[in-house]
């Protein structure tokens, strides 16, 4: 089997850090090619999801200022729960209420890169016969 990168994979990236959202934004943009939009809170972003339509991967600090990860997570599987969502956090007990409101997966920062690609992979590559 030949993994393929699925077509018109649209991702964002919610992180207030700029450091870790432009890391995060770059890397996924070299790494499977494709739009990648970054946002410093989760009122931008969904603003963005409002006026632009659909994303249909999502990465997302937990311990946002304002509207928090967890508020964004809810929302955005109330709205759009064929979204998926990685929630992204320096506390480990995040992970447990993350995955209870519905995370399609955490990864726990400071994170390898090779975690990273790991988990995006998932979400953005399907395998070929």
């Amino acid at each position: 089997m030949r993994p393929t990168i699925i077509a018109n994979v649209k991702i964002a990236v919610v992180d207030h850090d700029a450091l870790t959202r432009d890391f995060i934004v770059n890397v996924m943009m070299y790494s499977v090619n494709r739009h990648v939009i970054g946002f410093e809170n989760a009122r931008d972003f969904l603003k963005h999801l409002e006026s632009a339509g659909d994303v249909d991967l999502v990465l997302a600090e937990i311990r946002l200022p304002g509207e928090n990860g967890f508020e964004l997570l809810k929302h955005l599987k109330k709205v759009k729960p064929a979204t998926r969502f990685i929630a992204l956090s320096s506390k480990a007990v995040d992970e447990d209420y993350a995955h209870a409101l519905g995370a399609d997966a955490f990864l726990a920062k400071p994170f390898l890169l090779k975690d990273l690609f790991d988990i995006v992979e998932h979400f953005v590559v399907e395998d070929e016969a």
